[in-house]
């Protein structure tokens, strides 16, 4: 049983809590708003090298409290552990389009792309600050692309040299024009073996078992001398560009 007096002592304790919580959380809101406007630039700044120059990206903040219709004078319940910010991604592929939300816009091409850039952004961004990322995966960023597009993914990937120097970067990929750029190859295969399924990863360690997975991309089960050359100049192109 709680007396009068240890109730306004513990609704003191809390009404004091709340307004510490909100002044640190405004202040973390603050510094978040700030981070983003940087981070929506170099965002959009990565877009450009992947054939999407005209997109837009930007980061929308709501106020936790203003979104649950939390009491203003209630400032303890208007966030949470992580603070007092709802965070939306807002993008536009496309000239004359408005801003929306990712994920009820995007196709898959342009998601690829975009966690590309998301993912190399962030990646660098914390060996500016120190704290390696030690291993980078790519895990079919180049879903849904192909072509020319699929060129300029694998040449960006390529051209990360400073993301390579500092961490480990992998990148899974089932298109040759990125395989392509890649220093080293590994080949992944699933087999089924008394019922059951096993992974194998095995190291393509010689030139020729290189060019011969990059010509069963291009070609399928039958590789012809033709399709042979061209994978060999892929990958010859692909280590001086």
């Amino acid at each position: 049983m709680i007396r009068d007096g240890g109730v306004t002592r513990f609704s003191a304790a809390s009404a004091s809590a709340g307004e510490a919580y909100r002044k640190v959380a405004e202040a973390l809101s603050r510094d978040r708003r700030a981070a983003a406007s940087r981070f929506s630039g170099e965002v959009r700044k990565e877009l450009s090298h992947l054939v999407m120059d005209k997109a837009r990206f930007e980061v929308a903040f709501e106020d936790v409290g203003a979104a649950s219709g939390a009491a203003t004078e209630a400032p303890e319940a208007a966030g949470g552990p992580k603070g007092i910010d709802r965070i939306t991604f807002l993008v536009s592929f496309n000239p004359g389009e408005e801003l929306r939300p990712l994920d009820r816009v995007a196709s898959g091409g342009e998601i690829s792309r975009l966690m590309l850039a998301l993912k190399t952004v962030i990646a660098v961004s914390a060996g500016n600050a120190n704290a390696r990322v030690r291993t980078l995966v790519f895990d079919e960023v180049d879903a849904g692309i192909s072509g020319r597009v699929a060129d300029s993914v694998g040449e960006r990937l390529k051209r990360l040299k400073r993301l390579a120097r500092e961490n480990q970067v992998l990148s899974v990929t089932h298109l040759p024009q990125v395989a392509c750029f890649a220093d080293h190859h590994y080949s992944v295969e699933k087999v089924e073996r008394a019922g059951r399924t096993f992974t194998s990863v095995h190291y393509l360690a010689t030139e020729r078992d290189r060019a011969t997975e990059l010509a069963r991309m291009l070609s399928g089960r039958r590789i012809t001398e033709a399709v042979l050359e061209h994978a060999t100049a892929m990958l010859k192109q692909g280590s001086r560009r």
